[in-house]
């Protein structure tokens, strides 16, 4: 007798059915990438100054080293990330969490600035062609009414990655020098290989559209519904699936996406401008304000913990009322929590670190709450490529917000002043996502494939 066939249509898969505890595992294994991702981002910010001692490097001297890896992150999302498409998420999670965990593990040795910068781009190139693919990976295994939720629960690993480097290397750096953070942090990595080698999941429609594993998409699909029959021969039915080539760029600025994915990049590049330009000038704009070290290190630590404590509302609210809404929402509130520090600058501390905290939930909960619209806002076989685009663009708003508020301090603005113009970008961000919104309603709530091939 001939197998049965099992029929079986994508996403909806998926969405029709309770998440199991093979996807809780496989979305556990993403986090865990981008909680090293955020660990080895941060941790050579606390390493710097004991390089310097003990090299006896100017301060000039540690921009590039610290400017190494960022490059390397642009680099990796914005060319190695479609290779996603070609080869495979799964694969591309490997290779770019094994190579940025050897370059951490080879840091230990290098002796000039020469080689921690060319170690430190390379390991930025694999943290960027492994995070892309990771929050690919999530959201295809999420089911649409936790998708948005599950992709800014492991972007918040990013965020703890950010806090325990601190912690960790205020722990070993005293007993066992700076290079022992390296060691840490490659050993992380390279024990998580093996455990995604075995136990994460490559992704469905990838192998699917390969056209050359559909019985081993079907074994996957039973490790979600283990009801389905263990001998029939599955049929699939995806809306649209990459054939084993690598998305070009030019697939996202066809007509029908180039101004949606240009208003796209343009909120990741002020989201990122906002962010980095806070995590680089607060510090000092407190320090001249006559905080005490206290006040300034607990005032920056609350805008990460107010990115990561909105994300557990956001999250829930993108599924259940509508990612655009949920995330204008936020950025009015963003407008109007920046606006408000600027008085609280020079109000008790307490004050403050409700301020800062705030801020946080806006700029920094904005951030990872936009990733999550990202990896809603494109179809499955274009979600790398798109994801790595607008992060690699956005890292352009990354590196120009720091230098346009350091202008602004020179030329002998306040930092009140500084915080009412850095409200302005975030409620341009929110009337963007609005259209955004208003357009892909109209487009009867889901946006149209790509009209170009791929090559």
């Amino acid at each position: 007798m001939s197998p049965t066939t099992q029929s079986l249509s994508l996403p909806e898969f998926i969405d029709d059915r309770r998440t199991s505890l093979f996807q809780y595992a496989a979305i556990a294994l993403c986090g865990l990438v981008m909680f090293l991702d955020g660990f080895d981002t941060q941790s050579i910010n606390y390493l710097a100054p004991h390089i310097a001692k003990e090299w006896g490097l100017s301060k000039q001297l540690l921009g590039p080293i610290f400017s190494a890896a960022l490059v390397g992150l642009m680099v990796g999302y914005l060319v190695l990330s479609p290779l996603s498409d070609r080869f495979g998420h799964k694969r591309l999670i490997i290779a770019g969490t094994t190579v940025f965990g050897v370059c951490t593990l080879v840091s230990v040795w290098s002796g000039n600035v020469s080689e921690l910068m060319v170690l430190r781009f390379v390991t930025g190139v694999g943290l960027g062609a492994a995070a892309p693919s990771a929050i690919a990976l999530t959201a295809e295994y999420s089911p649409k009414r936790f998708r948005a939720s599950f992709v800014l629960a492991i972007y918040c690993g990013f965020s703890l990655g950010f806090v325990v480097a601190g912690l960790v290397s205020g722990w070993l750096i005293p007993s066992h020098g700076w290079r022992s953070v390296f060691v840490a942090g490659a050993i992380a990595p390279l024990v998580l290989v093996p455990l995604m080698i075995r136990w994460l999941p490559e992704s469905l429609a990838f192998l699917i559209g390969r056209g050359a594993a559909p019985l081993r998409a079907y074994q996957l699909c039973r490790r979600i519904d283990r009801g389905l029959p263990a001998d029939a021969r599955p049929e699939f039915h995806v809306p649209s699936a990459p054939a084993g080539k690598r998305v070009r760029i030019r697939v996202l600025l066809t007509r029908e996406w180039v101004l949606r994915t240009l208003l796209l990049w343009l909120v990741f590049a002020i989201n990122l401008g906002e962010f980095y330009a806070l995590q680089s000038w607060l510090p000092s704009m407190l320090t001249d304000l006559h905080y005490s070290a206290s006040a300034v290190v607990s005032a920056t630590t609350m805008t990460t913990v107010g990115g990561i404590a909105i994300a557990l509302l956001v999250g829930p609210a993108m599924d259940r009322l509508g990612a655009f809404g949920s995330l204008a929402v936020l950025y009015v509130a963003g407008f109007v929590f920046l606006a408000a520090t600027a008085p609280a600058l020079h109000a008790p501390v307490w004050v403050l670190l409700v301020a800062a905290f705030l801020v946080g939930c806006g700029v920094s909960g904005g951030q990872k709450s936009l990733i999550a619209l990202a990896a809603v806002f494109y179809p499955a076989d274009v979600r790398s490529t798109g994801v790595g685009w607008a992060l690699g663009i956005g890292r352009v708003g990354g590196i120009l917000g720091p230098l346009v508020v350091g202008a602004a301090l020179s030329a002998g603005w306040s930092a009140g002043t500084v915080f009412y113009a850095l409200a302005v970008p975030m409620l341009a961000s929110a009337l963007v996502v609005v259209y955004l919104g208003r357009r892909a309603r109209r487009e009867a709530g889901a946006l149209p494939e790509p009209a170009e091939a791929r090559s």
